[in-house]
């Protein structure tokens, strides 16, 4: 980010030590033909950059946090989803099924979180605040860094409650996806400018383990 004198500006630097990383909703009726919601193979694309990015954080003792989007055949538990998306009333994103899992190039390990969600927002109605209140001590974890799909929708809409939370957003633009474009690079303009910082993977990477000293604040 740049000042208008051209000097090199940040709001805030990125300290490993105070992150979280948050991986939104990585399931199979996302991102694998077959599944309930695919649409194309842009969103699967960010899979090796995401992938990067976990091993980072696990290397550098970030807590990894995944989500999974889930709905109900007994009823209706996100009905104006439904209502949007009507093909969601008969399939897509119930427990037990393939769609639902998480794809199979992402495997948490023992002892990393999974919040199970029910809206587009991870914070909605789920323990995620709890959790990083408390998963690196009290209080410590300051910032989210955000990937997965779909950009323009969960991936948005938690790093806008996020920020409403007061967490510092890292919002990585070559590490989130979703299946068109011109949606994904309205939500990367939107973030920079109001909710949070965009950065590349390489960019987030070369943040956490070399520091943003260089940079103004």
């Amino acid at each position: 980010m740049e000042k208008e004198n051209g000097t090199n500006y940040l709001p805030w630097r990125i300290d490993h030590r105070r992150c979280a990383l948050l991986v939104i909703d990585m399931q199979n009726d996302f991102l694998k033909p077959g599944g309930a919601l695919y649409v194309n193979d842009r969103s699967v694309q960010i899979v090796p950059r995401v992938n990067r990015i976990i091993a980072e954080c696990r290397k550098l003792g970030i807590p990894v946090i995944y989500t999974q989007a889930q709905l109900k055949d007994e009823f209706d538990i996100s009905p104006l989803e439904v209502s949007y998306q009507p093909l969601l009333r008969e399939k897509g994103l119930r427990p037990g099924t393939w769609g639902y899992e998480l794809i199979e190039e992402i495997t948490p390990l023992p002892g990393e979180h999974i919040i199970v969600k029910h809206r587009y927002d991870a914070f909605y109605n789920t323990n995620l605040e709890l959790l990083l209140n408390n998963v690196r001590g009290l209080g410590v974890v300051d910032t989210v860094i955000i990937v997965g799909t779909l950009t323009n929708v969960c991936c948005e809409s938690t790093a806008r409650s996020a920020f409403m939370r007061d967490y510092k957003v890292v919002f990585v633009s070559d590490a989130n996806g979703t299946f068109d474009e011109a949606a994904h690079l309205a939500t990367l303009d939107n973030i920079g400018r109001f909710f949070g910082r965009v950065v590349t993977t390489g960019e987030l990477t070369t943040a956490l383990t070399a520091g943003e000293d260089h940079y103004r604040t």
